[in-house]
Formats: C-alpha cells, structure tokens, sequence
C-alpha cells in the first residue's frame, strides 16, 4: 500500500527520480575529481626535474585490481632507498618489475613521481 500525497501522486514517483539523480551527481562529482587529480599530478611530474639518484631496491609488491565480474590486472610496485635514507615508492611496468631484484643497486631515474628508470652498477 502506497501512502498518497495530497496532489493524488505516488510520494515513490516524486522521491525515487530526486534519489537517482543525487546518486548520479555523486557519481559524476567522483569522476572528475579524479580527473583533476590525475591531471594535477601529471603536470605536477611534468613540472619536476628529471633527477638521478644512488639507490637501492629495498622491497617489491604487486596490487590486483578489479576481478570477479570485470577482468582483473596487475600493478607492480618498487621501493627504493636513497643514498641519504629516503624511501620512495614507485608504479613501475610490468618488465622493469621483473628486471628488479631486491638488493639491486645503480642509479635511479625518476621525475616527481614518475618512475623513468634504473640501471645497475
């Protein structure tokens, strides 16, 4: 049993449109804050000199994302230690993953965030 409102209309009929366009809003807010975060960070690493550090590869980890109903696909990290002691983590490709030992050391290549490259000594 449906409760009427004065006008004769379903109450359900007025509030379920006003819920589904909130929860669109929401949704679309979500979307472009990422957005602007990834630009920002984009042009915030564009921005940032390229620099090349002594450094060490301390530690290596993998992040699944996505699975069950959608495809699932891997990210890959690496944390390096600077010379001075700083530890800094970096997305990396899948083939500079695996080309990284832990205990690996040369000299590091990155720009704010961005991981550029590694090469041995």
């Amino acid at each position: 049993m449906f409760v009427d409102d004065p006008t004769g209309g379903d109450l359900m009929f007025q509030i379920v449109p006003i819920f589904i366009g909130i929860i669109f809003i929401i949704v679309i807010g979500f979307i472009i804050i990422n957005i602007i975060k990834g630009f920002s960070q984009w042009s915030s690493n564009n921005q940032s000199p390229i620099l090349i550090e002594k450094a060490k590869v301390v530690t290596k980890r993998t992040a699944v994302r996505g699975g069950g109903e959608t495809r699932a696909y891997n990210e890959y990290y690496v944390t390096f230690q600077m010379d001075n002691g700083e530890r800094v983590e970096f997305k990396v490709k899948d083939n500079d993953y695996g080309m990284l030992v832990e205990g690996d050391e040369g000299m590091l290549n990155f720009q704010g965030t961005r991981y550029l490259n590694f090469k041995r000594i």
